[in-house]
């Protein structure tokens, strides 16, 4: 580290998240970005996401009285990928026309191809991803995606899945994100975790906390899925109707949780008010400081957080709401993830 970095000085836009000073080879936790959005289905601009989180990482202070001094373990970040960016923009026009052939009943086999390529882009996508974090897996690194849309963390699960042969995911989120092959694309943002329960079975336990939009046949594949536990925002606002607090409530949802917790935090999983500009935004949800508690009693449980990612933060046109929220709860995913490995 930098011996003339100053914690309690002004946030340097080094190019690092939050200004820390870390390299890869010093950092324990390596934050790996994912600039992608081909296939969302209503608002895009996640693409843009890590770039604007990492911009505003450089207004938050670094005191967290959750878990102090937890980024002097090391955070760090590969380089922006660029190219994938710039591929992202590209198979989005694609992506867009099919969406609206499809929308408009005008499917024809210019649009059934365009389909089978953006499908094959989103694998090769999925591949990177998949490659880049099995690296640092394997160099001993604790790894963060950051999106990007929600189909992005398909590879990371993947890689962590090779380290761990038992693990269940803490699902943050307004949707269930379990249909197959939403619009036709078998890798879209609405199918991560139908894909995760088909492709990994070292994913003991899908916790899913806030989800509010979903389909009839995402209801039944829940009810039917023994690995599938629902804590749906309508349950979680009954109960508190009825009495229950939330410190009760965080309890039963991280009993269900295994010793090994992957967290996936999809932003829309907030009120609308911390992320107005996410893809598809839903009324509802939990307030940040719900979400962090959580978090926190995951840690507090004495289970292992073994990677996480942030997903679908879009930057705001006017104001830096939803980066500044991102860069937030991106910082208290890094340092409950360190807190959790460390035990102190």
């Amino acid at each position: 580290m930098d011996k003339l970095f100053d914690p309690n000085g002004v946030g340097v836009a080094n190019g690092n998240y939050y200004g820390l000073p870390f390299s890869e080879a010093e950092a324990d936790l390596i934050l790996v970005e994912a600039p992608w959005d081909v296939t969302v289905s209503y608002g895009d601009g996640t693409a843009d996401g890590p770039e604007a989180i990492r911009e505003a990482s450089t207004q938050l202070d670094l005191y967290d009285a959750d878990y102090r001094d937890a980024w002097r373990r090391g955070i760090a970040a590969t380089q922006p990928d660029e190219l994938m960016r710039e591929q992202s923009r590209v198979w989005r026009e694609q992506a867009t026309t099919v969406i609206e052939a499809l929308e408009a009943g005008e499917q024809n086999d210019n649009t059934t191809e365009l389909l089978t390529a953006t499908n094959r882009a989103c694998e090769q996508m999925n591949e990177q991803v998949y490659r880049k974090v099995k690296s640092l897996l394997g160099q001993g690194k604790l790894v963060g995606l950051v999106g990007g849309d929600h189909s992005t963390p398909y590879g990371a699960v993947r890689a962590v899945a090779e380290q761990y042969s038992s693990f269940g995911v803490l699902h943050f989120d307004a949707h269930r994100d379990l249909r197959e092959a939403y619009e036709g694309f078998e890798f879209s943002h609405a199918s991560i975790m139908y894909n995760l329960l088909r492709d990994v079975p070292q994913m003991e336990r899908l916790v899913q906390v806030g989800v509010r939009d979903f389909c009839d046949a995402e209801q039944e594949l829940a009810e039917r899925e023994e690995r599938v536990v629902s804590f749906t925002d309508r349950a979680l606002s009954h109960a508190r109707y009825a009495g229950k607090t939330w410190a009760e409530l965080c309890s039963q949802i991280v009993e269900q949780l295994p010793e090994q917790v992957y967290i996936s935090f999809d932003i829309d999983a907030l009120e609308v008010q911390y992320c107005p500009t996410t893809g598809t935004p839903v009324v509802g949800g939990l307030t940040f400081n719900e979400a962090a508690y959580l978090i926190w009693r995951v840690v507090e449980s004495g289970r292992r957080i073994i990677g996480f990612d942030l997903v679908e933060v879009a930057p705001a046109p006017v104001g830096h709401i939803d980066e500044m929220v991102g860069a937030r709860m991106l910082y208290k995913l890094c340092c409950a993830t360190l807190k959790s490995q460390s035990g102190k």
